[in-house]
C-alpha cells in the first residue's frame, strides 16, 4: 500500500486497517478525505485485502469536519454544497459500495462527520471511551455526511431526534442499547476484538459478502447519492444563517453559543 499524509496502514492476513491520523482530533480536511478515497480504491482492486478496519490513530475516532480548513470565495463565504461535493457526498458512496466488508473500530468520540464516517462502516465495535455527538448543530448547521439518513436508519427517528435537536453525546453503552454498534469492549481490548472479527470476514465467503452488502444498499440505501445532495442543499441555506455564525463564533472562542434563531 501507499503511504498516506493523513493515514497510518497496516495490511496482514487479508486485512486491510485504515487509521485517521490528523493530529490532534483526526478532523477532516480535503487531503484526508483524497487519501481515504485513493486507499479504499487501492483496496478495491487489491484481491488480496478482504476485509478493511476503519479506525482512528490516539483517543479519538474524529472531530468530525476541520472548519478552520474549509476555506472560503473572495469574498470570504463558504459554499457548503460545493464543499460537501468533493468530500463527503464522494466518500460516503465509496465506502458504501466497497463490495468488501468495513469494520469500524470507535476507538474514541466521533462527532459530526466523523459520525457520518463512522455510521457508513458495515460493523462497529466501540471502544467504552467512545463517545456519538451529531455536531452540526452546535455550530448552528444541519446534517450532512449522510447523516440524516444513516443516523434514523440505525437508532429511530424519536432517538435521532434527540441526538441531532440536543447535540448531547451518546456513550458507547447507549449506543449499543440503541444498535448504533455491534460491540462495546474496553480500550484496552478495541484492537484484538476488532482483528478477531475481522479476520473471521477476511476467512469468509468475501464474494458472497459483497453482494449481500450490494442488497442491503439496494434495499435501505437505494436513495443515498439524492440524500446526499439534499443534504447539502440545505447546509448551503443553514450555512447562511445568523446562528452558523454564532456557533462558529462561539466554537473558535471556545464559550457556548447564543443562538437566536435565526
Amino acid at each position: 500500500m501507499a503511504e498516506w499524509e493523513t493515514l497510518l496502514t497496516d495490511q496482514r492476513d487479508g486485512v486491510l486497517w485504515i487509521r485517521l491520523n490528523r493530529p490532534k482530533a483526526n478532523a477532516f480536511n480535503q487531503t484526508m478525505i483524497d487519501d481515504l478515497l485513493n486507499a479504499l480504491k487501492q483496496a478495491e482492486r487489491d484481491s488480496k485485502v478482504r476485509c478493511l478496519v476503519l479506525t482512528g490513530e490516539g483517543k479519538l475516532f474524529s472531530a468530525g469536519q476541520d472548519v478552520g480548513a474549509l476555506g472560503g470565495g473572495d469574498d470570504g463565504e463558504v459554499s457548503f454544497r460545493a464543499h460537501l461535493a468533493k468530500t463527503y457526498n464522494r466518500l460516503i458512496p465509496r465506502m458504501r459500495a466497497l463490495q468488501k466488508p468495513i469494520v469500524g473500530a470507535i476507538n474514541g468520540p466521533a462527532a459530526g462527520a466523523g459520525l457520518g464516517v463512522a455510521l457508513a462502516t458495515d460493523i462497529r465495535i466501540a471502544a467504552q471511551s467512545a463517545r456519538f455527538v451529531f455536531g452540526f448543530t452546535g455550530i448552528g448547521l444541519t446534517s450532512d455526511s449522510a447523516t440524516s439518513l444513516m443516523l434514523p436508519l440505525l437508532v429511530g427517528l424519536a432517538r435521532a431526534s434527540q441526538m441531532a435537536f440536543t447535540n448531547d453525546p451518546l456513550s458507547a453503552e447507549q449506543a449499543l442499547a440503541y444498535g448504533m454498534v455491534n460491540q462495546v469492549v474496553p480500550d484496552d481490548e478495541l484492537e484484538a476484538a476488532t482483528s478477531e472479527l475481522a479476520l473471521r470476514l477476511a476467512q469468509g465467503p468475501t464474494r458472497a459478502i459483497g453482494l449481500t452488502k450490494r442488497a442491503f444498499n439496494r434495499a435501505h440505501l437505494n436513495d443515498l447519492e439524492s440524500v446526499l445532495d439534499y443534504e447539502a442543499h440545505l447546509q448551503e441555506i443553514a450555512g447562511q444563517t445568523a446562528d452558523h455564525r454564532e456557533g462558529l463564533t462561539a466554537f473558535q472562542e471556545k464559550r457556548p453559543p447564543s443562538f437566536g434563531g435565526s
